[in-house]
């Protein structure tokens, strides 16, 4: 039923007893022999607001929606899409588990304090909390109700944004005293999956090593204080730690990576929660590499003998060889290329039978190699690389490819942007995508270099980059006082000296993501930074030297940039 149930035959108002029967054309009320008394609801039991098929009105998704109250709080303003709780409830019920409300004693989500959200918000709105009074003194004389999903804050107040004078982390200055973690680890029986869940509703308990939570809470309000958390993230981050330390196996020894994680079942925020325990110095990553997992999973179908080939060689590329034949770690980009390359030819041998690399012949590899183009020289390429790597550590006793021509992949030439979207970028109303699209439109800077930018490298009307000072046009300037005015609007208190941030850097010292500038610019920073090298060579006529010391690039790196411009004889400067 892709509508709403059909209406009453007779009434015209109510809509038919049931819209699962086709021939029902009445509603209980007008049904004849009537009327009769509806059923209660198949899904939460009610026994008033019958609305069609065995559902109430507020169960039934066709029926209407009329505002009601909250369930938890009675705030006013919520309706069956939000399950009739306002954004606040339901965020407290995700965070807090359930228990006996110690001043109406009600049975809702209750808080560390025993308080459920109505009575706590009452405790705060009248002050009795500041004052030192207690939670029921303050629920004596009735609560007030409000409307749902309007902020109860400081007229003015922004997120992030702290009046001068005041600590998100009062006890931050008190400190603790300094903690030494266990030399040893209990062993479990057995290892077990946890599902954190349950605690929303049994609750978690205590740690038993109240020391190292003393040591923890001390460090993450230091944090919360150095780096502006505003009082909610600094709550999300102290609750996560009081849970680590309450499923820990072994009370006081450093906190495994793998502990934290399961932090975002209750979507508490894990990162915070990891960097605290860092400061501390009480993290033991457990965790292997992504690029571990990812290898391990890529050659998982592959039979064992081939698989330990390629974990050496794997290994080699990874860490490099510092005993003959010595090489170097490679990215690993580069080992993710080169295995996404030669997986089709192996997967080809595995499904033939050949357990071994050993096994593979040129006529092998002839059979799998694509005829022509790209997919030829790509594959051709990991291919290549995987053996000579085998082969100089004795593991096959041969390079099938030593004599087949595989080809070089075709260059890509740079290409312009089109106009209009560099123009809806600079024009853009988010601060951020200008800014950025600024940077990398007028100077051509690569996404590292506008990641690594500092605050501190703007001063004087330029920008210091590096050895490199360019003076910032007029237009670029614009953008970026803009930016910085939002960033200070929008993230007051923070300590990261980065020029860009976002909302998950700001509560740290880190740059932004490659994701981050890439979305803000709607393309990659590559394809800007191409089109203004393309019009750079065409405004110089061609001068290779000035196209290098502007944009960082070689004789040959610009010569690529002549030659998409049929300028392949330019005079190089």
């Amino acid at each position: 039923m892709t509508g709403g149930p059909k209406t009453c035959s007779a009434c015209g108002r109510r809509p038919v007893a049931s819209s699962n029967n086709p021939r029902t054309r009445y509603c209980y009320e007008c049904m004849p022999g009537g009327p009769y008394v509806p059923p209660p609801c198949r899904r939460c039991g009610r026994t008033e607001g019958y609305y069609s098929a065995g559902l109430c009105d507020r169960c039934h998704r066709h029926a209407p929606q009329p505002m009601t109250s909250c369930r938890d709080c009675h705030a006013w303003g919520v309706n069956r899409l939000n399950q009739w709780l306002c954004t606040a409830c339901h965020k407290w019920r995700k965070r807090y588990p359930v228990g006996t409300c110690g001043s109406c004693r009600t049975v809702l989500a209750v808080n560390d304090d025993q308080a459920c959200r109505l009575c706590w918000h009452q405790y705060r709105a009248t002050g009795l909390k500041k004052a030192g009074m207690g939670l029921t003194a303050a629920n004596l004389s009735g609560q007030q109700l409000f409307f749902a999903n309007l902020r109860h804050s400081a007229a003015g107040q922004q997120r992030g944004y702290r009046r001068p004078g005041t600590d998100p982390a009062p006890n931050a200055r008190e400190g603790a005293a300094p903690f030494t973690s266990v030399s040893y680890r209990q062993l479990v029986l057995f290892d077990s999956e946890r599902d954190l869940r349950r605690g929303r509703t049994h609750g978690f308990p205590p740690t038993t090593h109240p020391e190292m939570a003393a040591f923890l809470d001390s460090t993450a309000l230091e944090l919360a204080s150095r780096h502006g958390w505003g009082e909610d993230t600094a709550g999300k981050v102290r609750r996560g730690l009081a849970i680590v330390l309450a499923l820990q196996d072994t009370p006081g020894a450093p906190v495994r990576t793998t502990e934290v994680l399961r932090l975002q079942q209750l979507g508490l925020n894990c990162t915070r929660v990891l960097e605290v325990c860092q400061v501390a110095g009480l993290l033991d990553d457990d965790l292997s590499p992504v690029i571990d997992r990812w290898f391990a999973g890529t050659i998982a179908d592959l039979p064992a003998q081939m698989r330990s080939e390629l974990g050496r060689w794997y290994s080699v590329m990874k860490s490099g060889s510092k005993t003959p034949p010595r090489s170097k770690p490679r990215s690993e980009t580069t080992i993710r290329l080169y295995i996404s390359w030669s997986l089709p030819a192996l997967g080809t041998w595995a499904a033939a039978g050949h357990t071994s690399l050993r096994e593979i012949t040129a006529d092998d590899v002839r059979a799998v190699l694509p005829p022509a183009g790209d997919p030829r020289a790509t594959m051709g390429q990991g291919l290549r690389c995987i053996f000579r790597v085998l082969k100089a550590h004795h593991l096959v006793f041969l390079n099938p490819l030593n004599r087949i021509r595989t080809g070089t992949a075709a260059r890509l030439h740079p290409l312009p942007l089109p106009p209009e979207m560099l123009r809806e970028a600079l024009e853009s109303t988010d601060p951020a995508r200008a800014a950025v699209t600024a940077l990398a439109a007028f100077y051509g800077l690569r996404t590292g270099q506008l990641r690594s930018l500092l605050l501190t490298d703007l001063h004087s009307g330029c920008l210091h980059l590096g050895e490199r000072t360019i003076p910032l046009a007029a237009p670029v300037r614009a953008r970026i006082n803009a930016w910085i005015a939002y960033r200070e609007r929008r993230w007051p208190n923070t300590a990261n000296q980065h020029l860009f941030i976002s909302r998950h850097t700001a509560l740290g010292d880190g740059p932004v993501g490659y994701e981050w500038i890439t979305q803000s610019i709607g393309t990659t920073v590559q394809k800007v930074r191409e089109d203004r090298i393309l019009h750079e060579m065409i405004a110089s006529g061609g001068d290779l030297r000035r196209i290098c010391d502007m944009f960082g690039l070689t004789i040959g790196g610009a010569e690529r940039y002549a030659a998409a411009l049929g300028l392949p004889g330019l005079a190089r400067g």
